[in-house]
């Protein structure tokens, strides 16, 4: 069993499909899916999907490309919809600046309101961070100062200083299939480093499909690439990484629940 711990199943390249996307991805062996929510408008039919399959988990949050769409975006609100018991993250949130589709101090703000969101209902963060190292770490410090917080950095791209950082926290570094660019060594130099018990993987689905599929509509059933590159950079075999990624994942969205005979 291998888990996609990040896919946009409601995006419009996958929607109209999603029940074939669904069954290609269990045909893989990706026995949960994790449906990610970038837009508070888009989030009824994120939670729709995940109420209609029991391998599919979602998280309710604001991506930083759309904080200056959510100006009054507030943490109560957000507790208000995480309530629901398919909704397991808080997220994606975080800091873009290397597209600054929204105004950094749009973005903080926002970060910061999904920040004290997690902290008050006890959800992970789902974080982007886009060359914003150092701000995305001082901001998860801060937050983690005035109560507990955890989370992922999702897609990682960062330095080795962001992944120390957040490993310092708890965090867990999730890979996407940029792992498997060819222009990735430094990427790829920095998943050797992540501790077995904090690591994840994901497609980003639809966006960043993984060699042998670049060019393709990305789908959380080609998260078993990326999983076989990282198993071959970390020496282990693809079962090992899939048996770890996947009590990762059950243990860090604790409201998930593991198929029988499986435990976090």
């Amino acid at each position: 069993m291998l888990v996609d711990s990040h896919c946009h199943l409601s995006h419009p390249d996958l929607a109209d499909d999603v029940d074939a996307v669904v069954e290609q991805a269990r045909a893989a062996g990706v026995g949960a899916m994790l449906n990610i929510c970038t837009r508070l408008d888009e989030f009824v039919a994120v939670r729709g999907i995940a109420e209609q399959c029991a391998d599919i988990y979602c998280s309710v949050g604001v991506h930083p490309h759309e904080a200056s769409d959510h100006r009054y975006l507030t943490a109560a609100h957000l507790g208000e919809l995480a309530a629901h018991p398919r909704v397991v993250a808080i997220g994606e949130t975080g800091l873009d600046y290397y597209y600054d589709n929204s105004p950094r101090k749009e973005q903080v703000a926002r970060f910061s309101t999904h920040c004290q969101a997690a902290r008050e209902t006890g959800l992970p963060l789902v974080v982007h961070s886009r060359d914003a190292d150092d701000e995305t770490a001082s901001i998860l410090a801060e937050a983690a100062a005035t109560g507990s917080i955890g989370g992922v950095i999702h897609c990682f791209t960062g330095s080795p200083r962001l992944a120390q950082a957040a490993l310092d926290l708890g965090f867990y570094i999730s890979f996407s299939g940029i792992l498997t660019f060819k222009k990735a060594d430094d990427l790829r130099a920095i998943a050797t480093t992540v501790p077995l018990d904090r690591l994840l993987v994901e497609t980003d689905a639809p966006y960043l499909a993984p060699a042998p599929m670049r060019g393709q509509r990305n789908e959380p059933a080609f998260v078993t690439h990326t999983a076989a590159a990282l198993a071959q950079l970390r020496g282990i075999s693809s079962e090992a990484l899939h048996e770890c990624t996947t009590a990762n994942f059950f243990r860090l969205f604790a409201k998930t629940s593991p198929p029988a005979g499986r435990a976090p």
